[in-house]
């Protein structure tokens, strides 16, 4: 779970937490138990607030086909697919079985697993496949949340696969705040700060980086 932007243990958190967001109770099950059963990975389940922010911006593009890199125990998967309409679908792309299989319990709970297609093995090779098939220019958004050495191919593979207009949503763009010194080469810092700055000159995408959490970038595929 990345680190909130208000600093949490004061009254404008408390209240933040009172108002900001509304999770359903599954969702709140599913992270209680990923934080009991994952400790140490527990850090990269997103947040309640960045799960209310996924379902928005599902809602606001009106999002029917969805793609996610990165599942881990399926917060944020479960969060679209409950903001999706009955006929959205969103193929997910992670390497772990163990994690996923939470994730699916949870799906077939909330009754969404008929809505997600869940691809077991690396995302490059399956967006080279969907590159291949159908999925040029079909999708209406996608999540970025997995390795971070790999965003920029992350990145390239799925802007082709996006609609013009779709939106792609890239999280901990700034690595606990890492990104900012250039002497820090930590695995994955390097190549997420490069990326920030390469986003930030594409001109083929509308982007926003925000302060939100550990960072999170909106870039919408221009027309």
């Amino acid at each position: 779970m990345a680190n909130w932007t208000v600093e949490p243990n004061t009254p404008l958190f408390s209240y933040l937490q009172g108002v900001a967001y509304r999770e359903p109770e599954i969702l709140q099950r599913l992270r209680e138990e990923t934080a009991a059963l994952h400790t140490a990975q527990a850090q990269m389940q997103i947040s309640p607030l960045q799960g209310q922010f996924l379902r928005l911006l599902v809602e606001l593009t009106g999002a029917r086909k969805s793609l996610e890199i990165g599942v881990f125990t399926g917060y944020s998967a479960l969060s679209v697919a409950l903001a999706m309409p009955a006929e959205g679908r969103i193929t997910a792309c992670d390497i772990n079985k163990e994690w996923t299989a939470t994730a699916h319990r949870y799906w077939k709970e909330a009754g969404v697993d008929r809505k997600i297609d869940l691809r077991i093995g690396p995302a490059t090779a399956t967006l080279k496949e969907l590159a291949k098939g159908e999925g040029v220019g079909r999708y209406d958004f996608a999540f970025i949340d997995a390795d971070k050495p790999s965003y920029d191919a992350y990145y390239e593979l799925v802007l082709p696969l996006l609609r013009p207009g779709g939106l792609i949503a890239l999280d901990n763009v700034l690595r606990g705040g890492r990104v900012a010194n250039p002497a820090n080469s930590d695995e994955g810092v390097a190549e997420i700060r490069a990326l920030n700055e390469k986003i930030h000159r594409d001109e083929r995408v509308t982007a926003c980086l925000l302060p939100f959490g550990d960072g999170m970038t909106l870039a919408r595929k221009r027309p």
